[in-house]
């Protein structure tokens, strides 16, 4: 922490032979009051929740969802919902926790894209497996009318395999 000349406490601090170390454990006397930040910043629980969604915090995502702090059909500035975002991260466990307390693999984002979409087209096997296992639906159209398997890279086989696309 800096302490500036303005500060009462590093003023008085200067004359008196105190540290600022004493000043904080309060054997000095001197008030702490101007210590501690005038303002504070703070985000709404859904913003800090989707932040915590995209960096794959499970801890802090299963206290927000368990404090019931947020809503999981949100869609969000991004345009997607919560497990729009999880799936975009490619972590299994973030969409299972979210799918386990209730996230609806159904759901569409502003263009119609459902989270099987995104796995789909962001090469994610392993995630668009299990939506499917779940029963998500592989027919489903987003604004483009695309289908999930429409959106495949034909490099990823393992997708390919998994939807059948381009067997004759």
């Amino acid at each position: 922490m800096k302490y500036c000349s303005q500060c009462p406490v590093s003023r008085a601090m200067r004359n008196e032979h105190c540290t600022p170390k004493d000043c904080i454990a309060k054997t000095c006397g001197h008030s702490t009051a101007s210590l501690k930040p005038s303002r504070s910043v703070h985000f709404p629980n859904d913003v800090v929740f989707q932040d915590h969604v995209r960096q794959g915090d499970l801890e802090q995502i299963g206290r927000f969802l368990r404090a019931r702090k947020v809503c999981l059909d949100t869609i969000y500035h991004s345009g997607m919902a919560a497990l729009h975002e999880a799936v975009l991260s490619g972590n299994l466990e973030c969409v299972k926790l979210l799918v386990k307390y209730g996230a609806d693999i159904h759901q569409q984002d502003e263009e119609g894209w459902t989270p099987l979409h995104m796995a789909c087209s962001d090469s994610f096997p392993h995630i668009a497996k299990y939506l499917l296992s779940l029963g998500a639906n592989p027919e489903a159209l987003n604004e483009c009318g695309e289908k999930p398997a429409d959106l495949i890279d034909p490099d990823c086989k393992e997708l390919i395999q998994l939807f059948e696309v381009g067997c004759d």
